[in-house]
């Protein structure tokens, strides 16, 4: 054999070789899945919590204004009647002593009832409160999805509800949603 003729024998051979390896590669392509079936699929569902500002009107009662703080119009009407009612009894000196404490006792009591009088005058009026509440609800999450791919089943989380089956690439299932299914 001559020098030409072996290399033509190595030449021709590893081209088979080449040849040889790139039509396995080719078949195992060929021969590999293209998509995944779907066995079943869930929906995720997640709690979600809101804040919301609730308001509503409520009846506020409040003090009045008072007008007469140390309350001397019911002490001097109160010592006024009393000293009155006092004059009335007993005679002479005694009459005198009951006048005065007939006044003193008078003005205390009207004091007293001027007091009573003042904390019961009361002003109503309707004020809006308000509070920040958590407001609940569900949100979908995404899904559960069982698949088969070459007889073995597998559960994956998808942001997308899948039709009846999944794409697979270089036997990877893709859990992408396809560019025109993202509209």
């Amino acid at each position: 054999m001559d020098k030409s003729m072996i290399k033509g024998v190595a030449v021709g051979g590893l081209a088979m070789v080449v040849l040889g390896a790139s039509g396995v590669t080719g078949y195992r392509t060929l021969t590999q899945p293209t998509v995944a079936e779907v066995v079943a699929v869930h929906e995720v569902m997640q709690t979600v919590r809101t804040p919301q500002v609730r308001c509503e009107n409520v009846q506020v009662r409040h003090q009045a204004p008072v007008k007469d703080q140390h309350r001397v119009a019911g002490t001097v009407i109160g010592g006024v009647a009393g000293g009155l009612v006092g004059s009335t009894i007993g005679r002479g000196n005694g009459n005198t002593l009951a006048t005065v404490a007939g006044a003193v006792a008078g003005g205390y009591a009207g004091n007293q009832v001027q007091k009573n009088l003042q904390q019961q005058d009361v002003t109503t009026r309707t004020e809006q409160r308000c509070k920040t509440v958590q407001v609940k609800s569900q949100q979908l999450a995404g899904y559960d999805v069982r698949y088969r791919l070459n007889g073995q089943e597998a559960t994956a989380r998808t942001s997308f509800k899948p039709g009846a089956t999944l794409p697979v690439k270089n036997g990877q299932v893709q859990l992408t949603p396809a560019p025109d299914a993202r509209s």
